[in-house]
């Protein structure tokens, strides 16, 4: 008995050893293949940014820090190219226009699932624009892009129907150039019928989409986390587990953090930081291709602004280049007109105000303002991809100002509040900039000009009636040589009424860790990670 029982023991202790063996040798195998200390792989991604979202429903804002998020979760019938605004398919895999340019058909991709399990066809598109152009007041984007709400008077869209589950057609009451283009916009994001019902107003904190992330969790002013949608519909997409978008103001703490191990990607490098980067064996710089402008706005229906001497004025005040060579490291130009030259149609027979205290001085004089007055200038709370110091650049401002009896207390105030008191056309004079949506000179003028975005993108309360039919017929011109000299044109107005002192367009400069790979940046700003991995 005894005997059998020791037989069976020394059986029992090879068997185990046998197996602890095995499972050794497959921990081994597997370690070779893991890049992080702690033995398994790394598939979560931290992204450090400069401010938090103000929104995830991205029909409620205009503001990119929202985008950088909602395209991970959303996506529209059209997506760009990875890094261009070329238009290719999306959630529709092809699409059919008539000769006159009002009809679109697209046919839809099919087996796609909303993130709540909702099936994604013709009837959730024709829900989506039915309630953005049925007048929502948070539809910013929309209203900025299709010319107003049904039923406004310069209202692109005249109908969206279903004609069958997989088919959905869109009608226009005039022919707009940029179609395609806007609709593949981050704020076209198709959202889920029924999460929309459910949340109401409170969807912006509760976002669905078809997008290969999900939303988790949003903790204000800290951190917003996604994870992997399960049920994507490309397959073997997202390569990452999940993204955590982090809160860091400050450029330089957020490089810290990156040096720390902190985070994984940093958006907002300074480029007086970028030779740190490049010193540095364990980290990358990533160039974002520019497609942006950073301004100086002034809010035309205040006074003193409300006198366009006195905003040519204060466009001769101005040192570009001190501000160039101080900030931006050779990774920008200085801004003649709203859009930057890589945008087809720009006009570069304009001449730019030259850095002129003695003239500026002169049309103070001119306007009734010989001994100067004071104002409130605005700047950003935030670093952002076009004027990444911005409290220091307004300083150098201040300074010039000064030196024509121009009083200039500087104000700022958090993000969010920034923007909506700047939307409202509270500020004097504010620091702003946009970063091109699509490649057309449709979103750099009208958007950000035309009387028809004030309250939207217009934060200079500009209007021009003039601009306005040229900006129009602009978009309504099929040929893209004759609209070009349309926005040319524009330019010139614009250039004379001077609601803004363009200021740059600069190379937005992002670090990242050395072993974060297919990170494409997009020129627009935000771009989806599916692609992103580690080494």
């Amino acid at each position: 008995m005894k005997k059998s029982s020791f037989k069976l023991l020394l059986i029992s202790l090879l068997a185990m050893s046998m197996l602890l063996v095995g499972c050794n040798s497959k921990t081994n195998n597997d370690a070779g293949d893991k890049k992080d200390s702690g033995g398994s792989k790394k598939d979560t991604l931290v992204y450090g940014r400069g401010g938090d979202s103000t929104s995830l429903d991205p029909i409620t804002t205009t503001e990119g820090e929202t985008f950088k998020v909602t395209e991970n979760i959303f996506e529209t019938l059209l997506q760009y190219g990875d890094q261009d605004t070329t238009v290719n398919p999306g959630l529709a895999e092809k699409w059919e226009v008539t000769d006159d340019g009002l009809t679109y058909t697209f046919h839809l991709r099919q087996g796609v699932k909303f993130h709540d399990g909702t099936d994604f066809n013709a009837d959730a598109v024709v829900f989506n624009f039915n309630r953005w152009m049925n007048g929502n007041a948070d539809s910013f984007p929309y209203y900025s892009m299709f010319g107003g709400y049904k039923g406004d008077e310069g209202h692109v869209i005249k109908e969206v129907k279903a004609v069958d589950a997989n088919t959905v057609q869109f009608v226009l009451n005039r022919p707009q150039a940029p179609f395609l283009k806007n609709l593949a916009m981050s704020p076209f994001g198709i959202a889920s019928p029924t999460a929309v019902e459910k949340y109401g107003d409170d969807f912006r904190s509760h976002p669905v989409g078809t997008g290969p992330f999900k939303f988790v969790e949003w903790k204000q002013n800290d951190t917003i986390t996604l994870e992997k949608n399960p049920d994507y519909w490309q397959k073997g997409f997202p390569k990452l587990n999940k993204v955590i978008f982090r809160v860091i103001p400050e450029n330089t703490a957020r490089l810290n953090a990156l040096s720390n191990g902190e985070i994984d990607v940093m958006d907002g490098l300074n480029n007086s930081d970028e030779a740190t980067v490049k010193a540095n064996d364990k980290l990358q710089v990533i160039e974002r291709p520019s497609m942006n402008v950073g301004y100086i706005g002034m809010t035309t229906t205040r006074k003193p602004f409300d006198n366009k001497l006195v905003r040519q004025a204060i466009n001769y005040a101005v040192d570009k280049k001190a501000i160039i060579d101080a900030f931006y490291g050779g990774k920008a130009d200085p801004a003649v007109n709203p859009m930057p030259p890589s945008i087809e149609g720009y006009n570069d027979a304009i001449q730019d105000y030259p850095y002129d205290l003695e003239k500026a001085k002169a049309l103070l004089k001119e306007a009734g303002y010989e001994k100067g007055f004071e104002m409130d200038l605005w700047a950003m709370p935030v670093a952002r991809p076009y004027m990444p110091e911005a409290q220091k650049v307004a300083e150098v401002i201040q300074e010039s100002l000064n030196k024509i009896g121009v009083k200039a207390k500087i104000q700022t105030v958090e993000w969010a509040t920034y923007l909506d008191k700047a939307a409202k056309g509270e500020f004097d004079m504010f620091m702003l900039g946009w970063t091109g949506d699509n490649g057309d000179p449709d979103n750099f003028l009208y958007t950000l000009l035309d009387k028809d975005s004030i309250g939207s993108n217009n934060y200079s309360y500009y209007s021009n009636d003039e601009l306005h039919d040229i900006l129009i017929q602009a978009q309504t011109e099929p040929d893209q040589a004759k609209r070009n000299e349309l926005y040319k044109k524009a330019q010139e107005i614009i250039h004379d009424d001077a609601p803004w002192v363009p200021l740059v367009h600069s190379v937005p400069l992002l670090a990242a860790s050395k072993d974060v790979v297919n990170y494409l940046p997009h020129p627009t700003g935000s771009e989806p990670l599916t692609k992103v991995e580690f080494k």
